[in-house]
């Protein structure tokens, strides 16, 4: 039996050198072609394609790490959670680094695990990526002091995580704080005298944002700053806490840190007489898919994840493919308040009158001066 000469379906498959022998160039013109990159006249750039196409050759990942130093991926650390929050900001993620044309490489974090993120970079470092996003929203340090981690790559942070420092550092995803205190000045406006807190667990930093801009808001209007209420994300913690509250006759205005802890809360406002929002108005976070239409709809802060990625990985990718070039300036996520049904003005006997407001506002002014 004679064996063809032509490229059948068991034939092997074309190589950059049969690219360049056919064209006339070197291998390395070959790379430069397919890479993009400059120097390269018009007509060699032709010749080069036309023969790739002729051989039905095309440059695969690994012959283009090769030639052009990258591994065009991106490696991602986050825990290993199901919260809507770092479960929709990874979603995120995904969608835009598949978007840029980057391979994505994950490694999940163990909480309670102090080493793990250290431990995660390591592993996405041994696999060769060009970049790394940290979303990494728990503080795993005892003392709240994180060591600083050095990356040879340029790094992209989701919050507040451990310090890095690399030949890029780029920080996304703030703005928590000032996202709760407009959910608190929601409720001053209606004319609650003081807004209540249902925190979440402080070894997030997330949960440390929203306690922050939530205390920030009251001071800023010299209202009274209750201790705050605990829960764990939880809409059995919001539970919890809401019939704790329910006790108090003076509670009118609760902002919960999620919203599964608001809908759990409100459950034992209902529960306990406490009508949500004739009684008690409720503000939650992140506007979960369920919160327009729980009784009564949830008014809630909807976070921008999918902007948050995007404005994040379009700063990671100019800083993996442009090296010497200054970083892209960050911009402030948008607050995108959505009011629903579970807010009002407080019953009659607890309102705060505006000449009130003022008199007190008049009141600290005196003693500043």
């Amino acid at each position: 039996m004679t064996r063809g000469t032509g490229r059948g379906a068991g034939s092997a498959a074309p190589r950059s050198v049969d690219v360049a022998r056919l064209a006339g160039v070197s291998q390395k013109t070959v790379f430069r072609v397919f890479n993009d990159e400059p120097y390269v006249s018009a007509d060699v750039r032709r010749r080069v394609l036309d023969a790739a196409g002729q051989l039905g050759y095309r440059l695969n990942n690994a012959a283009r790490a090769l030639a052009s130093g990258r591994t065009r991926s991106i490696g991602v650390v986050t825990p290993g959670t199901a919260l809507y929050g770092p479960a929709s900001l990874l979603m995120g993620v995904e969608r835009i680094v598949r978007d840029t044309g980057y391979a994505l490489r994950v490694v999940n974090t163990m909480e309670g695990d102090p080493a793990g993120v250290a431990g995660a970079m390591d592993a996405l470092l041994d696999q060769g990526v060009d970049g790394i996003v940290i979303s990494e929203p728990i503080d795993e340090q005892a003392d709240g002091k994180a060591p600083s981690l050095r990356l040879g790559v340029p790094v992209l942070v989701f919050g507040a995580p451990p310090p890095v420092t690399g030949p890029t550092a780029l920080t996304a995803g703030h703005g928590a704080d000032l996202m709760a205190r407009t959910a608190t000045e929601h409720l001053l406006d209606l004319g609650h005298m003081t807004v209540h807190h249902l925190a979440g667990p402080q070894r997030w930093y997330a949960a440390r944002d929203r306690l922050e801009g939530w205390q920030a808001a009251l001071t800023a209007q010299d209202r009274e700053v209750h201790p705050v209420v605990r829960g764990d994300w939880s809409a059995a913690s919001g539970y919890r806490a809401g019939r704790e509250l329910a006790e108090d006759g003076g509670v009118t205005a609760v902002f919960a840190a999620n919203d599964d802890m608001a809908i759990g809360l409100i459950r034992a406002l209902t529960e306990a007489g406490r009508r949500v929002p004739e009684d008690v108005s409720v503000v939650g976070f992140d506007d979960i898919p369920v919160a327009a239409y729980v009784t009564p709809p949830l008014t809630t802060v909807r976070q921008p994840f999918d902007a948050v990625a995007q404005e994040g990985l379009k700063r990671l990718v100019h800083a993996i493919e442009n090296p010497e070039a200054e970083p892209l300036p960050p911009s402030d996520p948008p607050v995108d308040l959505v009011v629903r049904a579970s807010t009002a003005p407080p019953p009659p006997s607890r309102k705060t009158p505006a000449r009130g407001r003022r008199t007190a506002s008049r009141a600290a002014k005196s003693q500043q001066e």
